[in-house]
């Protein structure tokens, strides 16, 4: 039998934008969509640091709630959004093609980065390199979606704000001033969309898995697990990307303090046909170069911070 599947999204203009990608790609396939917007927690409060809310997925919670409760079937996330372990009855249906993986500055001239600055991230890891690589540099909380961030930095003194760039592209609002961050390594999955239903949800799943692209799904299963491991439950300042070259995939990964002083790293290549638990490798490696240590200090100033 076939049936109208109902797509849960945030309503804000990028997610509206994924969703609108993943209904499309479903009606080329001949099923019926319905898109239903659902405002989150997430987006609802703004004055608070992520970390605050001492949940993970503030940004999904909302969508799983509707998934559980029947009032959607399938739900469309930016993948770096999505807790590492889904709640119980909610599954992976489709990883699509992942878009550019690199963060960028959004800025009012550049004279400022030798110099002394003000700039503008709502996500630790982001702060954390930015101080390490600038460590003269001011950073200021910014949280709310793409518009609302951009017209934020402009109607402030700051010299810029660090965004993902796949967000900026997708919806066609980059500015012409900005510079690639060729050296920040990005967040465990930034730039693909992830789209879960219910595990007993047969029809909406194998309609999925036509949307599956398997060599990005790859690439962010590892980065996903290497956060995993790593984190434990814990927002950290932690950077993951992996991407295939030919017949071998390249992984780089890092930790850093909350100052950026500290960072451990790991950069490794190995043949694709490999890296099932890879991930689990390298943050294993992570931890015992002194890693586990610092995740206890990043802990515990999260944690007075909140207090």
């Amino acid at each position: 039998m076939n049936k109208i599947i109902r797509i849960g999204t945030r309503d804000s203009e990028l997610a509206l934008w994924q969703a609108n990608a993943v209904k499309n790609a479903l009606e080329k396939l001949g099923h019926q969509t319905e898109l239903i917007p659902v405002k989150s927690q997430g987006d609802l409060v703004l004055d608070k640091p992520l970390y605050e809310f001492g949940i993970t997925g503030i940004f999904t919670k909302t969508l799983d709630v509707a998934m559980l409760t029947d009032a959607i079937d399938i739900a469309v996330h930016s993948m770096k959004d999505v807790p590492t372990a889904l709640p119980k009855g909610i599954v992976e249906g489709a990883v699509l093609k992942r878009a550019h993986t690199q963060d960028i500055l959004i800025h009012k001239g550049t004279d400022f980065l030798n110099e002394e600055g003000i700039v503008a991230t709502g996500s630790l890891r982001r702060q954390a390199q930015w101080l390490h690589k600038y460590p003269n540099h001011e950073i200021v909380d910014l949280r709310g979606n793409v518009n609302t961030r951009l017209q934020k930095l402009e109607d402030s003194d700051w010299n810029g704000a660090i965004f993902a760039a796949a967000g900026l592209e997708r919806i066609n609002i980059k500015p012409e001033s900005y510079i690639d961050l060729k050296w920040m390594i990005p967040a465990p999955a930034q730039g693909a969309m992830l789209v879960v239903a219910k595990e007993e949800d047969d029809f909406c799943l194998k309609a999925l898995a036509a949307l599956n692209h398997e060599p990005s799904e790859i690439c962010v299963h590892m980065e996903r697990e290497f956060l995993r491991v790593l984190e434990g439950g814990c927002t950290a300042p932690i950077g993951a990307l992996a991407t295939i070259e030919g017949d071998n995939i390249h992984f780089k990964g890092a930790l850093f303090s909350l100052d950026g002083q500290q960072r451990i790293g790991v950069e490794k290549t190995i043949p694709v046909s490999e890296h099932k638990g890879f991930g689990r490798t390298c943050a294993e490696e992570i931890l015992q170069a002194g890693g586990a240590e610092l995740m206890k200090q990043i802990k515990q100033q999260v944690n007075n911070t909140k207090g």
